[in-house]
């Protein structure tokens, strides 16, 4: 693993605090100082007296009757390092601070609820939001004003103010506190006015008609396409971020529209998407040299990037790039996924198999104390220690002096080519590239030109050999990573979130199945050419650390708990509905893709516990903190709030959605323990009704506001599917055959299936399924086959890995009631019609043992001893309407 502890940002703060200056004496700490968050240490040594979060600042707050300053933020916010070092090093803004206010730090990413509560009071009043975050509290909590940044004097554009100062705000609401505080409490009950009741947000609705869930998909992808940039692909203008639950929901979109027989409408949908994905990983947005995107792009093209690199995005975003080559088989998609993961992998994993939160956006400037590459080395402490001033993108931008200096005179030419390299700098290309000028004469590496297109206008003898030039280019991308390595690295945030790493555990997961079908596997650095089973191993380990250090068995009377996040130690902050929902979505990931049961097992007892901390019995869906009257809540967040935004991140409710549909379809009942999401009898709310709740709750966003909400939206067209697409694969765990079978089930693009992972020669295994879903349980003691029936229609059974990918990837729909080509076999009405039954291994059953599909005899089990597991047809849990029911076994 890479040591990273040059680089944490607990010693990478600007100013006093900034990389290498961890040995020079402090003049001033604070109480920040003992907290675990990286970025609240960035700011122990200001001059500001800062408390955390908590009680002990409320109480002085109260005591010596001072409104409160809250600043949030977070470690790699780079406007929050330029507000530090303009305002909170200062002693005279210090001074003023610790005169009249009581000043909070928080960590936003430690404490999403703090800032869920007042970020949503700052863009009520002001129309917008962002960080850092400024508020002003009275003592007993309510917000008074608020705003993000704040330059530290007056800024006028043509003579009006346009910016108050820092100080002159301090100034004005210290004397108003002290002289009408009245005023100042007429805009606590004004912004109070709007909230409603403590538990707000609910976005209470009526049930989702299935047609109405089913058509989400279409609408939501009409929404998109309005805003779809043809040009330049993404959604919208500049900015641009990058927004993973859009090219899912598009990816969806086409899906349906193609199963409905639209073949243009489902080609107009996968184009938005693919042209987006190919658009990002070309352009800057994408570390072309070492892999992984950064947090958004400033201009239309994806080219000039915020540097930043946060770990939400990136599995988010592998995944993305999974699924299109799933769809598409091109190795260019599953190259980029590869790029990101072995990032992650180099960059930005523990030692203990957990992963970091982020890169920052800022690093000293080596083109401030160095002339060449050569010297980087040497000059980089000396720089360091002195304080070099930090720059955005300063470690990732380029001269095109460097790059040639760096890879000789064959392909330093030809990587400027392909790179879009230039003598006065490429930051140019759009008046939103660079509008300050802060890259004048600097490169970002972009795809400007194909690599054999480049090396024939060159005239290298590879230009017609499009593999040689793609491994030259490998060559060169890793020659400037290495000579990248040398500049002062950007700091990281060594946080660990569980939410993030149950999106990396996923993404993880799903790679070390989907590019086992990958032809021909290079290293083409930022790839390392990794064997498919290392991302497997990967995602066991976040797993692993993740249960080890963040999930605490013996909290909540035994139940267990999850914590916030990981810093040399675990968070006193308990975790939150995105922590829960997201970590049983990368674990259920991680069962499905053959990691074992006892992922599946932890999966169902956090979506328990997810149950009683978060669940609204009320309206349906999931609030992100717990009943305030619980033991579990921090009695300091009065505001319960339901997110209703897939943004950066999915909301919890969104994730939880589709969470409870795949489990419904595995888990016949909830296990015992899981008495929960009760009804009104008392009894376990099934999965298929606590997801069918949670979108009730959320039906006027999804019908009014569609792209509001596109993972909730993928979530309501897999409820409208249900129930879905069930292979059971049947095997020895970690034997190559079971890997291969599992291989072929994860090739195809098949979003609204569930895969159930049984090995029949361990009894712990056995015994669960036989609890927990006996169909299937009864399926994997018959003869080793895959069988698929959809629709009361079966088809002929196989074994071979490649025919599984081909019935997974099949759109048709077969009709109830007739045979269709493409539907093999004897439709299952007419065996009903016949008083025939089907056994709950989903294997049709005339009286002659266990049957093969066509009613003839292949030994097994007598029929008396299935008489037990009979069932009618059309009572079946396995083999229902529209559902499709694979077999997987060896």
């Amino acid at each position: 693993m890479p040591d990273h502890s040059d680089r944490s940002v607990a010693a990478a703060g600007s100013g006093s605090s900034s990389v290498g200056g961890g040995n020079r004496p402090h003049q001033y700490t604070n109480r920040l100082a003992s907290e675990q968050s990286p970025y609240l240490l960035q700011h122990a040594h200001n001059p500001v007296d800062w408390y955390p979060w908590g009680e002990e600042a409320f109480a002085r707050a109260r005591a010596e009757d001072k409104p409160i300053f809250l600043s949030v933020g977070y470690a790699t916010c780079h406007w929050c390092h330029v507000m530090e070092r303009e305002s909170f090093e200062s002693e005279e803004v210090a001074e003023l601070l610790n005169r009249d206010f009581i000043s909070i730090k928080v960590d936003r990413e430690e404490r999403p609820d703090v800032d869920r509560v007042y970020m949503t009071y700052v863009q009520a009043v002001s129309g917008s939001g962002g960080w850092p975050m400024s508020v002003w509290l009275t003592p007993s909590l309510e917000p008074f004003y608020g705003g993000t940044y704040y330059p530290p004097k007056d800024r006028f554009v043509g003579g009006q103010l346009a910016l108050p100062g820092f100080s002159t705000v301090l100034l004005r609401i210290g004397s108003l506190w002290r002289t009408n505080r009245q005023d100042l409490k007429s805009k606590v009950e004004a912004a109070a006015a709007p909230a409603g009741p403590t538990e707000a947000a609910a976005n209470a609705g009526a049930a989702l008609p299935p047609s109405l869930a089913a058509a989400a998909v279409d609408a939501c992808g009409h929404d998109l396409a309005r805003r779809y940039d043809a040009e330049y692909g993404g959604f919208g203008g500049a900015p641009k971020f990058p927004r993973p639950s859009e090219i899912n929901l598009l990816l969806r979109a086409a899906v349906r529209q193609m199963e409905q027989g639209d073949q243009l409408a489902a080609q107009r949908r996968r184009s938005m998407a693919l042209h987006s994905l190919t658009a990002m990983a070309s352009g800057g947005m994408y570390d072309q040299l070492g892999g992984g995107f950064h947090r958004y792009s400033v201009d239309e093209l994806w080219h000039v990037p915020h540097f930043e690199k946060m770990l939400y995005d990136n599995p988010q975003l592998a995944l993305s790039y999974l699924a299109a080559f799933q769809l598409t088989a091109d190795k260019q998609y599953a190259l980029v996924a590869r790029g990101v993961l072995d990032y992650l992998l180099r960059d930005m994993t523990s030692p203990g198999g957990g992963l970091y939160s982020a890169e920052d956006a800022d690093s000293e400037d080596p083109h401030s104390y160095m002339t060449s590459t050569t010297t980087a080395a040497a000059a980089a402490p000396a720089a360091m220690e002195a304080g070099s001033e930090r720059k955005e993108g300063a470690f990732y931008i380029w001269d095109h002096s460097e790059v040639v200096s760096v890879l000789g005179p064959e392909l330093g030419p030809f990587f400027c080519l392909v790179y879009g390299i230039d003598e006065e700098g490429n930051c140019n290309r759009s008046s939103r590239s660079d509008p300050h000028g802060e890259f004048e004469g600097k490169n970002v590496p972009y795809i400007a030109t194909q690599p054999a297109v480049a090396a024939a206008r060159l005239g290298l003898p590879y230009g017609d050999d499009a593999a040689e030039a793609a491994r030259r280019l490998s060559a060169a991308r890793e020659a400037l990573h290495a000579a990248r390595a040398s500049r002062p690295r950007p700091s990281l945030d060594d946080k660990i979130v569980t939410a993030w790493n149950g999106m990396g555990i996923g993404a993880f997961a799903v790679a070390s199945r989907v590019l086992a079908s990958e032809q021909q596997v290079e290293r083409l650095f930022p790839s390392e050419g990794r064997a498919p089973a290392a991302y497997l191993d990967a995602a066991v380990r976040v797993a692993a650390f993740v249960r080890e250090h963040l999930w605490d068995p013996a909290a909540g009377g035994g139940v267990g708990r999850l914590r916030r996040s990981y810093c040399k130690g675990p968070s006193a902050v308990a975790g939150f509905a995105d922590d829960y929902s997201a970590l049983v979505s990368g674990l259920l990931d991680l069962y499905e893709c053959g990691g074992g049961r006892e992922w599946l097992e932890w999966a169902l007892q956090l979506q328990a516990v997810q149950d009683q901390l978060f669940w609204d019995p009320q309206s349906g869906g999931y609030f992100s903190t717990p009943d305030p009257a619980s033991a579990d809540a921090d009695p300091s967040i009065r505001i319960r709030i339901k997110d209703d935004y897939d943004g950066a991140e999915p909301t919890a409710s969104s994730v939880a959605a589709s969470n409870l549909l795949r489990l419904a379809d595995m888990i016949q009942e909830r296990p015992l323990y899981d008495t929960t999401a009760s009804t009104t009898t008392g009894h376990a709310m099934p999965y298929d009704e606590a997801a069918r709740r949670t979108l009730a709750a959320f039906s006027a966003r999804i019908t009014q506001a569609p792209l509001a909400v596109p993972q909730m939206c993928c979530a309501a067209h897999t409820f409208s599917k249900r129930p879905l697409r069930q292979v059971i694969v049947a095997g020895t765990a970690g034997a190559t055959d079971t890997g291969a079978l599992l291989d072929a089930v994860h090739s195809p693009y098949c979003p609204d299936k569930v895969v159930l992972v049984m090995d029949p020669s361990d009894p712990r295994d056995m015994a669960f399924w036989r609890k927990h879903n006996p169909p299937a349980y009864d399926m994997v003691t018959q003869p080793a086959v895959v069988f698929i029936c959809q629709n009361f229609t079966c088809q002929a059974p196989t074994t071979d890995p490649a025919r599984v990918r081909q019935l997974l990837a099949q759109r048709q729909v077969c009709r109830e009631g007739s045979v269709q080509p493409g539907c093999a076999g004897e439709r299952l009405g007419e065996l009903k019609e016949r008083g025939g039954t089907c056994s709950r291994a989903g294997v049709m059953d005339r009286g002659k043992g266990a049957g093969n599909g066509n009613g003839e005899g292949e030994g097994g089990r007598s029929t008396d001893a299935l008489e037990a597991h009979k069932l009618p047809l059309h009572a079946g849990d396995l083999l229902r309407s529209s559902s499709t029911c694979i077999y997987v076994s060896h």
